[in-house]
């Protein structure tokens, strides 16, 4: 599926922004500005560098497969639909715990805080 853009809206799809493992950059694709978002496909086995952030806070969601998140140098692991949030100084790293498939996850980043309830119904 293309990504398709309107007047205040995108829609699009994950498996059209690549193939193969690697970053998929959602933000750009789809124009978001409040906040940083990609999916990520791990290789069979892959781990990531430890890494940590000077700002953003993170959220990981597991599309597909089984990764092991480590954060602060405790491991957790997480299936498709596993949550994880993570504070930007926290040391994290992530693993692709299938020896022979891909893994898919999405992070999303931000700074500045939440935004509460501010929906206005046009009905």
């Amino acid at each position: 599926m293309a990504t398709e853009h309107g007047d205040g809206w995108a829609v699009g799809s994950i498996d059209a922004l690549g193939t193969g493992p690697g970053f998929r950059k959602i933000r750009g694709e789809l124009g978001v500005t409040a906040f940083g978002i990609n999916a990520v496909v791990l290789p069979p086995a892959y781990a990531t560098n430890p890494h940590h952030h000077e700002r953003q806070e993170e959220v990981y969601i597991v599309l597909s497969g089984e990764i092991e998140i480590t954060l602060g140098g405790e491991p957790r692991t997480l299936g498709a639909g596993g949550l994880a949030r993570v504070d930007a100084a926290t040391v994290r790293s992530l693993r692709n715990l299938s020896p022979d498939a891909e893994a898919t996850y999405v992070c999303v980043g931000g700074d500045g805080g939440y935004v509460g309830r501010d929906g206005v119904s046009d009905a």
